[in-house]
């Protein structure tokens, strides 16, 4: 597989999840969640939302440099890239997260 899950969580007991490429770059992050069940769910709403294009926005910050966040259906953010040097690279990893999401292992680090 392409991609993973890693789910963390810190030392103020929250959980968090990003969604990773083999080299181990993070294509998507979470917020932080109060509980692991709410973090699963939000692993669970990425694999199911990924597929859809639409869910996904590509965003240019004010410094310029790109990243792009997924939503769920109801327009809440689920996930937000970190910060690229370039369009090209954002919209590789958009893609690489658009086609291996969905199917994604997790590996649970709590």
């Amino acid at each position: 597989m392409a991609v993973r899950f890693e789910l963390h969580k810190n030392d103020k007991g929250q959980f968090h999840f990003s969604l990773k490429n083999e080299e181990g770059a993070t294509l998507l992050g979470s917020e932080q969640y109060e509980s692991k069940a709410s973090a699963e769910n939000g692993i669970a709403s990425v694999k199911k939302n990924s597929v859809l294009p639409e869910r996904f926005e590509k965003q240019t910050a004010s410094d310029g440099r790109a990243y792009f966040t997924l939503k769920a259906a109801n327009h809440q953010i689920v996930g937000t890239s970190p910060m690229f040097g370039s369009a090209d690279k954002r919209d590789a990893m958009l893609a690489l997260a658009h086609a291996d999401a969905e199917h994604a292992p997790v590996h649970d680090h709590t």
